[in-house]
């Protein structure tokens, strides 16, 4: 019997249906909240504070 391969879980996560698409969504919008803790921003060209 052949184990999940990752193509499972990209179906998984992008499955409405499933518990792993609503996680997976939640770490998109972290990722996009500037409030959130794990949100970078988009890199700087200089490196510098303008």
């Amino acid at each position: 019997m052949m184990g999940r391969t990752a193509n499972d879980d990209r179906s998984d996560s992008m499955n409405p249906n499933n518990d792993a698409y609503d996680d997976s969504m939640d770490n998109h919008s972290n990722q996009l909240n500037p409030n959130n803790d794990a949100y970078q921003g988009a890199p700087d060209d200089d490196g510098k504070e303008d």
